[in-house]
């Protein structure tokens, strides 16, 4: 194994992940809902066998006076997987997907918009403050 391969966090189960999410898009297309795909997701993970938590409550953190704390899964206990459905990720994403990984503790997130026309997980490690 070559040093670029041992720097990848969660190789295997990330790999996995991003196949499942792609059968979901395949699946239901792009101009579904969120909880759509969410729900198709989570039908996949239990076919699967693959433990997870959906929709995990992460300590609350008050933004603008919101509370945004509310992790759409953490699969495996290792890989926090944020869904989205809208027109294109912006840095708000980014920035939530860092706060869950920071309150969770994980060094690995997925950002997946289902709403493009090809799929593209995006990757995110946890920027240790």
């Amino acid at each position: 194994m070559g040093a670029e391969e041992e720097k990848i966090i969660h190789k295997e189960l990330s790999y996995r992940i991003t196949g499942l999410l792609f059968e979901v898009h395949n699946a239901l297309g792009r101009f579904c809902r969120e909880k759509q795909y969410g729900d198709a997701l989570e039908d996949l993970l239990k076919k699967d066998n693959i433990i997870y938590n959906r929709e995990k409550s992460q300590p609350i953190e008050i933004i603008d006076n919101k509370e945004t704390n509310k992790v759409d899964f953490i699969i495996d206990n290792a890989i926090v997987v944020e869904l989205k459905a809208k027109e294109g990720i912006v840095k708000e994403d980014y920035r939530q997907i860092q706060r869950y990984l920071q309150a969770s503790g994980k060094k690995l997130g997925l950002l997946v918009n289902f709403n493009s026309k090809f799929l593209r997980p995006i990757r995110i490690i946890r920027i240790d403050s």
